[in-house]
């Protein structure tokens, strides 16, 4: 489901917007804002993960296991 919404945009971005779709890197506005929106809603839930690693550390009950696996493992051909 989509929601349309009004969003008041200085000119400069409103020009970035149509500059895109014109020289065909996007299919529309919305596109544009839409595929903006993503990558920071990604890098808002990578800032997260990295505010718990920091806090907590990365080891965790699986890194005795990973240390023999990379001990003892084999590749075969």
């Amino acid at each position: 489901m989509t929601t349309q919404i009004a969003v008041r945009l200085p000119d400069e971005l409103v020009a970035f917007l149509d500059q895109n779709v014109a020289e065909g890197k996007a299919p529309s506005r919305a596109a544009v804002i839409t595929s903006a929106l993503e990558r920071e809603m990604r890098r808002l839930v990578a800032e997260a993960d990295a505010a718990i690693l920091a806090r907590l550390g990365a080891a965790d009950g699986l890194d005795p296991l990973v240390s023999w696996s990379a001990s003892h493992a084999t590749v075969g051909d």
